[in-house]
């Protein structure tokens, strides 16, 4: 069977940028109203966060700024076209692509409603084949990257084709809700931040890169309700649940050991986790349970403190990092992510 690897990642970044410093005054003024209690809970929240700083589509007062869904969406939809048009062009470009080489797109995004879909302007503004196989992954959230990787792997194992791109383009900062104080929403608005990315896959005879070994989804039974969007009259409001990383760690020994055993691997061989970073507690978590193992989390930490979680593109930032240190021939890594429905996508790599 031929192998399938994954040829090279590339992100895009929105131009606005602040620290986290500069933008708790902004939380302050947005927040004046409630007793200072709240506001001191949020501040250390934000502080708290493990997020240096984080990107956007809009910069932060207008962020804080009461506007209405069709305007926040008109927002996102105007920077994902953007950004997924310049991190899918720069992806070609590095990889030495043609477009017209390209046989499948998948887009990746939950941050806003766009129709048609982002793959659709892709395909105009790159001048992409007309019979390209298209595929607009939603309303998955933060585990879709690994979703459309394995969707692209899906693809690429039937031999039709043999060059994919995963564009994931995500603006959480469109989805912030102005009069709504609660945890989740203060949470949200502390961990997340605004990107792009894409990953390119080759089922060629000589491509480069870490070959895809397996891939698999493991759904939590009965928890719908842990994670997700309620479409508001404002807009896309986050459902948060605190359960969320005591529910991942109780699952941890079902999603991940019986897949590895699979494959004929056992956690210790896995030296590099590629891990979504959903937010310090749910890292600090997955720490927990590799502490006996020489996998590190250092580059899912670095990702989160330097951008933030940008929900699906998050994890492709990390795996970014490590095709760039070029971990040794042979060795093993795991991509891990988690997101609504409850479910973890999980992505098993050779280097």
């Amino acid at each position: 069977m031929t192998d399938i690897r994954i040829v090279g990642a590339s992100r895009e970044l929105p131009r606005f940028t602040r620290s986290t410093p500069e933008i708790i005054p902004h939380v302050r003024e947005w927040l004046k109203q409630e007793p200072e209690r709240l506001v001191r809970k949020a501040i250390k929240i934000f502080e708290g966060a493990g997020v240096d700083q984080r990107f956007g589509i809009m910069d932060v007062a207008e962020v804080f700024t009461r506007t209405s869904f069709e305007e926040k969406n008109n927002a996102y939809m105007e920077a994902a076209k953007s950004l997924g048009m310049r991190v899918l062009d720069k992806a070609l470009r590095a990889a030495g692509w043609e477009p017209e080489s390209l046989d499948y797109l998948i887009t990746v995004s939950c941050t806003g409603i766009m129709i048609p879909s982002l793959d659709a302007y892709l395909v105009n503004g790159l001048s992409l084949r007309g019979d390209i196989c298209r595929l607009p992954v939603t309303e998955m959230g933060c585990a879709a990257g690994i979703s459309g990787l394995i969707y692209a792997h899906h693809f690429l194992k039937g031999g039709k084709g043999t060059r994919a791109a995963v564009v994931a383009v995500e603006c959480p900062s469109a989805t912030f809700q102005h009069d709504d104080h609660s945890m989740a929403n203060i949470i949200s608005a502390a961990i997340f931040g605004d990107g792009a990315s894409c990953v390119l896959l080759s089922s060629e005879e000589g491509a480069s890169g870490p070959t895809i070994l397996a891939e698999g989804m493991y759904h939590f039974p009965e928890t719908t309700s842990l994670m997700g969007f309620h479409l508001s009259n404002s807009g896309l409001k986050m459902i948060l649940d605190p359960a969320v990383p005591e529910t991942i760690t109780a699952h941890f020994h079902h999603m991940l050991l019986p897949f590895l055993e699979e494959n004929g691997l056992e956690l210790g061989q896995v030296r590099h986790l590629i891990f979504h970073p959903g937010g310090r507690k749910i890292v600090q978590a997955t720490e927990q349970f590799f502490e006996s193992q020489e996998a590190d989390l250092e580059d899912t930490r670095e990702v989160l403190r330097a951008y933030g979680n940008m929900s699906s593109v998050t994890v492709l930032y990390v795996l970014q990092r490590f095709l760039e240190k070029k971990p040794a021939p042979g060795e093993y890594g795991l991509m891990l992510s988690f997101g609504p429905g409850f479910t973890a996508q999980r992505l098993l790599l050779q280097f």
